[in-house]
């Protein structure tokens, strides 16, 4: 059974932004990237590809702890106490610079130096 489905799946494709949160050596690394940034690249089971630019502290944290969060949300989802939901994705992630996710990512967004993969392993609805 997939963790994004349903209430989830809906959100991501709908949300604008999306947060990304890694842990370093310093403490939590935050970056964000465009939800159709995710819904050019597609949704693919539980995993999540999103184009990375720059992204250095954020690939050397993967490269440290693989642990990553994503905290998406939308006003157009209906949440459960009105209009808006949201969710905290929890999995582990690495910034991928060859290979058939980085040259579909960069064909798909030229500035790209790669894709940044996320298995999300389990969400927890928000609001």
């Amino acid at each position: 059974m997939s963790v994004i489905e349903g209430v989830t799946r809906d959100l991501l494709e709908k949300t604008e932004f999306l947060t990304i949160v890694t842990e370093g050596a310093d403490g939590p690394h935050v970056v964000g990237n465009w939800g159709d940034y995710l819904r050019r690249l597609g949704l693919d089971g539980d995993r999540i590809v999103l184009p990375a630019g720059y992204y250095r502290k954020t690939e050397e944290n993967l490269q440290r702890n693989a642990r990553v969060q994503v905290l998406a949300a939308s006003r157009v989802v209906q949440g459960s106490h009105g209009p808006g939901q949201g969710c905290l994705l929890h999995g582990a992630g690495a910034l991928v610079s060859e290979g058939e996710l980085a040259d579909r990512v960069k064909t798909a967004f030229p500035w790209a130096r790669g894709a940044l993969v996320i298995e999300v392993e389990r969400v927890e609805l928000q609001l």
